[in-house]
């Protein structure tokens, strides 16, 4: 077949492009227009192309009550992240969605607030829907969520981080190996009194803080006085304040690591607001390389953190998931980078 696909008729008194007019348009059955649009890689790529140049055309919308009938199932997948307001979820939203939208799947997305029983009522609610798959955040809820993910028969995969278990599929990386790795940087620029500030208090802070607390002990150098735990949310503002704190209480303190970047921003600012000269007087980590971070006086150094590529393969191995494939690799760790710039 050369050249585009001619218009069909279409078969709804609507005017709405049908699957059947897909089919027509491409030269194709019916069968290989809905395996090619769900992204099975049973269908030649030549198909694919003819398929989706047809659909183009017509202005093909797949119809998901439709798709829902066809298989008990919607063409929806669920995802659940504790925050919109934190760039790193936004980033792996946008990854996930990029890579689910040509397969004709749609994102439900869910915010959790790092609230155990609000995450269970939407995945109560989510589940009623019978989504295609499930992303969630981590691996710390309770029993019963757990309980509620497994016996519903939905693939699941975890992001941000990994863990050995049978039947778990998640994508991520290792929070304490890169809180450790942070402390360690900072242990060979010289530095010996390096506090630990962060907010939130998630299970990833508190993983970052046991790396923090394993290099600062190899080191012989550990001292409770030197973690600073805020429960509140992280901000600019509270990063000024926990180093405004840290400069008054601990002044013997050489560097600050901070659990975000937000965080770490929020104190280069509050650093040149008391003519604190960083780093000869203070160095100051962070952790995620946010937006901003290296256009900071002086520039950020920080951990580098694959948020964008995680989403895009945790939607790549719940698609494989979903078709009943194997996946090779359930726990996939695409590691970190330790940015150093101008604030070490």
């Amino acid at each position: 077949m050369t050249g585009s696909p001619a218009p069909t008729r279409r078969a709804r008194s609507s005017g709405r492009a049908t699957l059947a007019d897909v089919a027509q348009a491409a030269g194709v059955s019916p069968i290989t227009v809905s395996r090619a649009l769900r992204g099975e890689r049973a269908v030649a790529p030549d198909l694919v192309e003819r398929v989706q140049q047809a659909a183009q055309l017509l202005g093909y919308v797949p119809d998901p009550a439709a798709r829902a009938l066809a298989s008990s199932r919607s063409s929806h997948v669920a995802v659940l992240i504790p925050l919109f307001s934190n760039a790193l979820f936004v980033d792996l939203l946008d990854a996930v969605q990029r890579s689910l939208l040509p397969a004709g799947y749609q994102t439900l997305i869910g915010v959790t607030h790092y609230d155990p029983a609000e995450e269970e009522a939407l995945l109560r609610s989510y589940l009623l829907h019978r989504p295609a798959g499930l992303i969630v955040t981590g691996f710390d809820r309770t029993e019963a969520v757990r309980q509620l993910i497994a016996g519903s028969g939905v693939p699941c995969v975890h992001v941000m981080e990994t863990v050995a278990a049978p039947g778990i599929y998640s994508v991520g990386f290792s929070q304490s190996d890169a809180g450790q790795a942070m402390t360690q940087h900072l242990l060979d620029c010289g530095r010996r009194r390096i506090a630990f500030a962060a907010a939130q208090l998630d299970p990833r802070t508190l993983q970052r803080l046991q790396g923090y607390r394993q290099a600062m002990q190899a080191a012989g150098l550990a001292d409770p006085r030197l973690e600073w735990l805020n429960p509140q949310r992280s901000s600019l503002a509270l990063g000024g304040a926990l180093f405004e704190q840290i400069r008054r209480e601990a002044p013997d303190a050489d560097a600050i690591f901070f659990n975000n970047d937000d965080l770490a921003q929020g104190a280069l600012l509050a650093a040149l607001r008391l003519g604190v000269k960083v780093p000869d007087q203070m160095a100051v980590a962070g952790f995620n390389d946010l937006t901003g971070s290296d256009q900071m006086l002086p520039p950020l150094t920080t951990v580098r953190t694959p948020r964008s590529a995680i989403g895009a393969e945790a939607a790549r191995m719940l698609m494989a998931l979903m078709r009943g494939e194997a996946v090779t690799e359930p726990q996939l760790d695409l590691g970190f980078e330790i940015v150093r710039r101008g604030s070490s």
